[in-house]
């Protein structure tokens, strides 16, 4: 309230009027029976012991990855049928295992890809040669390392492997193709693990969504520092 008097917020659709549209699909992806097993027993094995704040995040961090591990076969599906439709697509995911792992994936069946991580050197060269190069499909890129200052206009798809707390550091993502330059509808796909934490963590970005959006220059950091027990509780449960 104090700020705002002195804050001129421009919105995107209200600068770049000509920009293509932009359809986003949260796409639901069962866990296989082994992963899913799995989850369940980490949640019930540590539930009990996650008191403080500190240890319930710790586990939600766990349980997210275990079924972030369990869309790997949902998300090739995903991409062979946006490759076949003439898509050329940006892959979002905040964990770098993930990431090795989806790059693994890509090698096996022959599918040319870019990627960039914390670690990559040449982060414009590597940008560089994605949008010159209409043969390369794929770019996985660390959420970290590429939510903000990158333009990747040659792609026309985004896939969000897993779902960040703020909705807004989505958003900024998906901008690396959706932005002045783009003369193609841009297609946004969240996966999200049926079942699992990840389902709940969607559910509490639309409940906090007003709130996100009213607030300038949000951080992922501090959304999770302003999670309540009540939250983390109703996350766990």
């Amino acid at each position: 309230r104090k700020l705002h008097p002195f804050i001129l917020r421009r919105l995107k659709k209200s600068v770049a009027k000509d920009l293509p549209d932009k359809l986003t699909k949260v796409s639901y992806c069962p866990m296989p029976e082994e992963t899913q097993r799995e989850y369940n027993s980490t949640l019930q094995k540590e539930r009990r012991g996650a008191k403080t704040k500190f240890e319930m995040l710790a586990l939600l961090m766990k349980l997210r990855q275990i079924a972030s591990r369990g869309k790997v076969d949902a998300f090739m599906e995903v991409l062979d049928e946006a490759i076949d439709g003439g898509h050329r697509v940006l892959v979002f995911s905040q964990f770098v295992k993930q990431l090795t792992a989806l790059r693994e994936e890509l090698e096996k069946e022959g599918i040319p890809y870019c990627y960039l991580d914390g670690s990559t050197k040449d982060r414009l060269g590597e940008c560089n040669r994605f949008n010159r190069n209409a043969d390369i499909p794929v770019f996985l890129i660390s959420l970290m390392a590429g939510g903000t200052g990158l333009n990747l206009t040659g792609a026309d798809m985004v896939i969000h492997y897993d779902p960040w707390w703020n909705p807004a550091v989505e958003d900024q993502a998906t901008d690396r193709a959706h932005r002045i330059g783009q003369k193609k509808k841009v297609y946004v796909v969240k996966l999200i693990a049926s079942g699992s934490v990840e389902e709940k963590v969607l559910a509490l970005q639309r409940r906090k969504q007003a709130l996100i959006a009213a607030t300038v220059s949000t951080t992922d950091a501090a959304i999770v520092e302003k999670l309540t027990t009540e939250d983390l509780e109703e996350l766990l449960s």
